[in-house]
């Protein structure tokens, strides 16, 4: 995304003279979001209802897609034409980007007022503050390296739980296989293929290996012998997902292990949510375990978040921090996480009414704060700028879907990141 000073000033100043200032207008929001799936409607429906309850206007602009790319030419383009939205969901370098751009209003007056230096764990605050000022807010957090799994498929092979490591992983597979079960349920989409390997590097590499391959873009680190078999493990795992699988979204995957039709998915505890608005019990109707970690432990994280742009009108500007506000209040930080399947961005709100998949996922992340483990997802737009993640899930959704060998992936990697970082 390359967008001028200029051209967004002038954007910014198209939307000024379309808008008089109201005198005590009533606070409103144009969002502009991605979730339109069962129990991300659900979530963010809540906002709504707790926005409006406060005296707000919301007025909602889906924007269908899993991964938001529709949704970012919708963004780009309003922009552009001076009719920002009042907040945006974004991600990640995408919030450090478009404040560059100097498009992102300042949230600091809310920031002070509410304490979210005491409140947000400091690696979520810095990719929400740009130059040390809140441009953001994030709505959760969410754990992408699970496997879920459903449990009457399981005891048909013997298994109990999800495996440990990928050496269990494929074992376990090859016995769902043998017995004529779909091991895994996968669609075949490029985000969905990035999200299997960076759980296979993190699993494979360990912390320290993930951070130097997929945050870091180490030479050494994406060039060595961990990856090439990361990518023998990949080409393995794509033996265990059946043939319908291209082009499939992520929550048909997710029904295929809660129908029976497949044994696990790996996708993050968004799909959680899935589960839980169909009604489904966690450690009965479906089991929850981090992905195979062979060297060393580890949380990536996936931190949905609204960026406000900026805009002109007492009522927009008003209505950005309500919702600034009661996104980060206790009250909504439980109701949203409950329904989305993700843990609260902030501390000190009580899990007491969620479910164990929950329960695990605090924990581990604060364990994992203190080692070095809590990381950015690569896949999910968390850990680098998208013309950078994009050159690696390229890569990564060419081997899976081809007989590409892993010393050729390997080698395509390295020249496809330096070329991005030109």
């Amino acid at each position: 995304m390359k967008l001028s000073k200029s051209i967004l000033a002038a954007g910014v100043g198209i939307a000024a003279l379309a808008s008089a200032t109201l005198a005590h207008a009533q606070p409103t929001a144009e969002v502009l979001h991605w979730w339109t799936s069962g129990g991300e409607a659900k979530a963010v429906a809540a906002l709504k209802k707790d926005f409006e309850e406060h005296g707000g206007k919301w007025e909602d602009s889906p924007v269908a897609g899993g991964a938001g790319d529709a949704a970012m030419t919708v963004l780009r383009s309003r922009v552009l034409s001076g009719d920002a939205p009042s907040a945006v969901q974004l991600k990640g370098p995408a919030i450090q980007e478009w404040a560059e751009q100097g498009a992102l209003a300042n949230l600091d007056d809310v920031a002070k007022k509410e304490d979210w230096d005491a409140v947000i764990p400091k690696r979520i605050q810095d990719i929400m503050k740009y130059d040390g000022d809140y441009v953001a807010v994030p709505v959760n957090i969410h754990r992408v390296n699970w496997i879920w799994s459903n449990p009457e498929l399981l005891a048909k092979v013997g298994a109990k739980e999800g495996p440990k490591t990928w050496k269990e992983f494929n074992e376990l597979a090859e016995k769902l296989k043998a017995a004529g079960i779909t091991p895994l349920a996968h669609g075949g989409q490029p985000w969905q293929d990035a999200t299997i390997f960076e759980t296979v590097v993190l699993g494979m590499g360990g912390p320290e290996f993930y951070q130097k391959a997929l945050v870091d873009l180490d030479e050494d680190a994406l060039k060595s012998d961990t990856m090439k078999k990361v990518f023998d493990e990949m080409r393995t795992i794509r033996g265990y997902v059946d043939p319908d699988f291209p082009g499939r979204d992520w929550n048909l995957a997710t029904a295929m292990v809660m129908n029976g039709k497949a044994a696990m998915q790996i996708m993050g505890d968004w799909a959680k949510g899935e589960f839980l608005a169909a009604g489904k019990v966690p450690g009965k109707d479906f089991l929850c375990s981090a992905t195979p970690a062979d060297n060393g432990n580890g949380f990536l994280f996936n931190t949905d978040s609204f960026a406000m742009f900026k805009v002109s009108g007492e009522d927009k500007i008003e209505g950005q921090k309500l919702l600034a506000e009661l996104i980060m209040g206790k009250k909504f930080q439980k109701t949203f996480n409950l329904l989305k399947g993700s843990i609260p961005a902030r501390t000190g709100v009580s899990l007491d009414d969620f479910d164990e998949c929950a329960k695990k996922s605090a924990a581990d992340m604060e364990a994992d704060q203190k080692t070095g483990g809590f990381l950015p997802s690569m896949a999910h737009g968390m850990a680098l700028p998208g013309h950078l993640s994009g050159a690696i899930v390229d890569v990564v959704t060419a081997h899976f879907n081809s007989d590409m060998s892993s010393d050729e992936a390997v080698n395509r990697l390295v020249e496809a990141v330096e070329l991005a970082k030109d």
